[in-house]
């Protein structure tokens, strides 16, 4: 598969980033062996609908949707996953702040007379 770099899919018109996604999702309903009918049943839509999506016209987003899950592809998404990141600063801080070593009480703990155990 020819991997795209960020930059030729920002260079590429909106008209063309379309017809890639029909493209992608033809190329997988075929090699699943499913007709354009099977594939638009399942999800809900009619087969021109589909039909239209595999030719990268204007489709909903919930179209595109619908056509993922029924092939089973919804791990394009991985890419939409939002990830806490923590800046370098605000790690430092953190490590600085972390504990180094124990330290004893200055004071031993003096048993609680309520305490049941103790004597």
């Amino acid at each position: 598969m020819n991997e795209m770099s960020y930059i030729e899919w920002y260079a590429m018109a909106d008209v063309d980033v379309q017809k890639r996604i029909g493209n992608f999702i033809q190329h997988h309903r075929l090699k699943q062996n499913k007709t354009q009918t099977d594939v638009s049943k399942a999800a809900g839509m009619s087969r021109s609908t589909l039909s239209l999506l595999e030719r990268g016209e204007t489709v909903t987003l919930a179209t595109l949707i619908q056509v993922l899950r029924v092939l089973d592809l919804f791990y394009v998404f991985e890419a939409f996953q939002v990830k806490t990141e923590i800046s370098p600063v605000l790690y430092a801080k953190m490590k600085r702040e972390e504990r180094q070593r124990a330290r004893p009480n200055s004071q031993a703990a003096e048993p609680d007379p309520d305490d049941d155990l103790a004597w």
